[in-house]
């Protein structure tokens, strides 16, 4: 593989080619599959400026009308192991990244890194007004919005954990996740996030341009 193929896949963030194995999961319990890496029928190179063009030009948006293929790319990564600050599949993701990769990869949003600045995108919303594609937020660190994840219907949400845990869905009402429950952000196009963090947002739009033009 050439330097700039590496270069290119972890400026992106982007998983090219990765195609996670879903196994059927019980709603209830944790899921334990592994991933299997597929080579992609596209090139890494056709992939890559296929991706720019969906994702440049596009910071959090709308996830009106798209909730399905959201939730179906989320499931897609079932199994995948939590792994602190990383934010490919093949590597593992955590809370955050796991959300990030999902709507990135699939719809071209951009979404802020940590939980907490999600938790400042979108309009908020009350619990009985979830809807599948909403962000879900928790406290499990005496943190508030420590950790984030995409809500899927029938009470169920899918998110990666904590060390030693994989991707998986878990239920809003069972004890731990109840008692945990911080909120939830419909994606609608608006924000409350502060200049510096819209900033860091614009301009990883503009590297992603910058790289696209160099390919």
């Amino acid at each position: 593989m050439s330097l700039k193929k590496v270069l290119l896949l972890k400026l992106l963030g982007l998983s090219l080619g990765a195609i996670i194995s879903v196994s059927a999961y019980a709603a209830d319990a944790a899921v334990e599959t592994s991933s299997d890496a597929v080579v992609p029928k596209e090139s890494m190179f056709q992939a890559g400026r296929s991706y720019i063009a969906r994702v440049s030009d596009r910071l959090a948006d709308t996830v009106t009308g798209k909730s399905e293929e959201l939730i179906n790319r989320a499931m897609e990564v079932i199994g995948v192991r939590y792994r602190w600050d990383t934010e490919l599949p093949q590597s593992g993701l955590d809370g955050s990244s796991f959300v990030g990769y999902v709507f990135k990869d699939k719809l071209g949003f951009l979404l802020p890194r940590k939980s907490t600045q999600m938790s400042r995108v979108g309009k908020p919303i009350t619990r009985e007004e979830l809807q599948p594609g909403d962000l879900v937020f928790f406290n499990t660190m005496r943190l508030t919005f420590s950790h984030v994840g995409i809500y899927v219907g029938d009470n169920k949400f899918i998110h990666s954990p904590s060390k030693g845990t994989n991707v998986r869905v878990d239920d809003l009402g069972s004890l731990y996740w109840d008692k945990r429950f911080d909120g939830a952000r419909r994606l609608d196009g608006s924000d409350n996030l502060d200049d510096s963090e819209r900033q860091e947002l614009l301009n990883e739009v503009k590297n992603l341009k910058r790289n696209s033009r160099s390919l």
